[in-house]
C-alpha cells in the first residue's frame, strides 16, 4: 500500500509499459452537476448464494465432457477444432493428476457446466484453463481445489485476451481464481475464499485494457493472509488492477475480504468505479495508488477498514488510514480517457474506520529507491532514468516524474460515522489530505514541505457538497494538523465549500 512505509509494487514479473497516448481526453459529461442526493442503498449481487443454472442437456453440436473420465476435458479440448462448444456432465471433473494438467482452449471455444458441474483441481493441479487462446467463453462452471502460486492465477492463467467468465464460481483456490487479459468480461459470477486474489487483473505482455467486472461476488479472498506473510508487499485483494488502461467495475457485491475490497497500483487509468457495494473489508474497500483518471460513484461503502486501520492505531500510528485511500493518484488531462479527473461523488460511506484519504509520499518518485514499484516511471516518461539531477529539477521532469495526487474533486458524498458501531474513540473519524516531509534521496527535489505543500493547497484536490453525520475530523498538510470542521472550512484549506455537519447524527 502506499503509505508512508508500504507500498503496493511487486507484481507477478516488472511491469512494461508503454506511454499511453496523451493527446486529449474526453471529460465526463455527467459528471460536473452537483448531485441532489447520495443514494440510500444499492442493490446486492447475492451470486454465491443462488448461482444460476446451466444447461441441463448438451447444446446441439456440443462436445460432452465425461467427470467418470480422468483428463477428458484436456484431452477432448486438445483434440477438438477452435470455437467447439464442451458441455460438461453434473459431476466432479478431474484432470490429470499432475501439476501442470489443465485445458489449454482453443480461440472461440465454449465452456458450458451443467447443473452440479464442477472442475475440481484436488489441491494437485495448479491451473484449471491456460494458453493464449483469445475469445474463449466459460459459463456456469465451478471451479475448485487449485493451487496455483503465488501471484499466478488458476482460470486464464496465462491472462489471454478476451474472455468471458460468467456464471461462474471459482473458489478455494490457492493464488488468484482468475487472471485477466484485455477486453475481459466477468459478469455475474462468485470469486470466493481464494488465497490471494479473486481476481488478479495483470499482464506480463502487453496491456489490459477494456476490461468488465459486472454484477459479481467478491468475498473472502486472501484466505493465505499475505500482507502478514510477506509483510508490505501490496500483493492482495478482492480484485488486483496492475496497469488496466480502461476498467468498468459495477454493481459487484466485495464483501468480507482479508484486506483491501479493490485495489488499483500502478499505472492504472481511465475507471469508472460504480453501483458497487463494497463492506466488511478488513482493510481500506478501495484503494487507488499510482494511477490516474477515475470516476468512483453511486457506491455503497460500509464497515471497511475495521481490521486494519484499528490495528494500526492500536500500534499508535498517527497515519489516518481510511476506508477509500488515494496515494499518489490524480487526474492527468495529458492521459486519454473518459475524464480528466479524479471524481468520487454520489456515494454513502457509512460506519467505516475513517473517510477518504489522498495522500502523496514526498520519497516516492520514478528512479527514487523509494518508489517500491521498482523499474516502473509514470505515464509520462518513457525512460526511468532521465528522473535524475540535474534535468529533473526543472520543468517538466520535475512533474512528470512523480505521480501527483491532484484533480481530485469529491462532491455529493453522505459520511455517517456512529463510533460506538464502529466501537472507536479516536482516529476513526478522518479526512485527510497530506504528504510527509520529504527527505530521500539525497539529490531528491521535493525535499522538505515542498509535497505536503502541493497537495494541500495547490493541486486542485477539493470537497465540497457534502453531508457529514456524526463527530468527524480532519487532517491537513501531515499527521500532525487536526482540525474541525470550521477549520477545515476556513483559511488557508478552503474545503467542503457547501457541506453540511451535524455532529450528533451518526447514530
Amino acid at each position: 500500500m502506499g503509505n508512508k512505509r508500504r507500498h503496493g509494487a511487486s507484481a507477478a514479473a516488472p511491469l512494461a509499459l508503454a506511454l499511453l497516448a496523451v493527446t486529449g481526453c474526453d471529460s465526463t459529461s455527467d459528471a460536473g452537476a452537483k448531485p441532489t442526493a447520495a443514494p440510500s442503498s444499492t442493490p446486492v449481487a447475492r451470486v454465491c448464494a443462488k448461482p444460476a443454472a446451466g444447461p441441463a442437456k448438451a447444446p446441439a453440436g456440443a462436445v460432452t465432457v465425461d467427470p467418470a473420465v480422468v483428463g477428458d476435458l484436456a484431452a477432448k479440448t486438445k483434440s477438438s477444432p477452435p470455437n467447439t462448444t464442451f458441455w460438461l456432465r453434473p459431476g466432479k471433473h478431474r484432470l490429470d493428476p499432475d501439476r501442470y494438467a489443465q485445458a489449454i482452449p482453443k480461440e472461440g471455444n465454449r465452456y458450458l457446466g451443467a447443473p452440479g458441474a464442477v472442475l475440481d483441481g484436488r489441491k494437485t493441479n495448479q491451473y484449471a484453463f491456460g494458453g493464449t487462446a483469445r475469445n474463449v467463453t466459460i459459463r456456469y462452471l465451478t471451479v475448485q481445489g487449485f493451487v496455483a502460486p503465488h501471484n499466478e492465477g488458476v482460470v486464464n492463467h496465462d491472462s489471454a485476451d478476451g474472455w468471458v467468465i460468467e456464471h461462474a464460481t471459482i473458489q478455494n483456490n490457492s493464488g488468484a481464481g482468475l487472471m485477466a487479459g484485455a477486453r475481459q468480461r466477468v459478469r455475474a459470477s462468485c470469486l470466493r475464499g481464494n488465497g490471494q486474489y479473486g481476481m488478479n487483473a495483470y499482464k506480463a505482455t502487453g496491456r489490459i485494457s477494456g476490461l468488465v467486472a459486472e454484477s459479481n461476488e467478491i468475498v473472502g479472498n486472501n484466505t493465505g493472509d499475505w500482507e502478514r506473510r510477506r509483510k508490505g508487499c501490496g500483493c492482495t485483494g478482492g480484485i488486483k488492477f496492475w496497469a488496466v488502461n480502461g476498467a468498468d467495475v459495477r454493481g459487484n457485491w466485495v464483501h468480507d475480504n482479508r484486506g483491501a475490497g479493490l485495489w488499483a497500483d500502478t499505472n492504472n487509468n481511465d475507471f469508472r468505479i460504480e453501483d458497487n457495494v463494497l463492506e466488511d473489508n478488513d482493510g481500506a474497500a478501495l484503494i487507488y495508488e499510482t494511477s490516474y483518471n477515475a470516476v468512483i460513484r453511486n457506491n455503497t461503502i460500509r464497515r471497511n477498514n475495521w481490521v486494519e486501520g484499528r490495528r494500526e492505531a492500536d500500534r499508535g500510528d498517527s497515519f489516518p488510514f481510511a476506508t477509500v485511500y488515494l496515494s499518489e493518484s490524480g487526474g492527468e488531462p495529458r492521459i486519454r480517457a473518459r475524464t480528466d479527473k479524479i471524481e468520487i461523488y454520489r456515494n454513502v460511506l457509512e460506519n467505516n474506520w475513517s473517510g477518504i484519504t489522498l495522500w502523496e509520499n514526498a520519497d516516492r518518485f520514478c528512479n527514487s529507491p523509494a518508489n517500491t514499484s521498482s523499474g516502473d516511471c509514470t505515464l509520462l516518461v518513457r525512460d526511468t532514468d532521465r528522473c535524475a539531477r540535474p534535468a529533473i529539477a526543472t520543468a517538466p521532469l520535475y512533474a512528470d516524474c512523480r505521480w501527483k495526487t491532484q484533480r481530485v474533486d469529491i462532491h455529493g458524498n453522505r459520511f455517517v460515522l456512529d463510533k460506538s458501531v464502529v466501537d472507536c474513540t479516536v482516529k476513526c473519524d478522518r479526512m485527510a489530505v497530506l504528504a510527509n516531509y520529504g527527505t530521500y534521496p539525497h539529490w531528491s527535489p521535493y525535499q522538505g514541505e515542498r509535497v505536503a505543500e502541493a497537495i494541500t493547497r495547490k493541486q486542485h484536490n477539493r470537497w465540497h457538497d457534502n453531508v457529514y453525520l456524526g463527530p468527524w475530523t480532519f487532517v491537513a498538510h501531515d499527521p500532525s494538523r487536526v482540525l474541525d470542521s470550521g477549520q477545515w472550512q476556513g483559511t488557508p484549506y478552503q474545503q467542503d465549500a457547501g457541506s453540511t455537519f451535524r455532529a450528533r447524527d451518526g447514530g
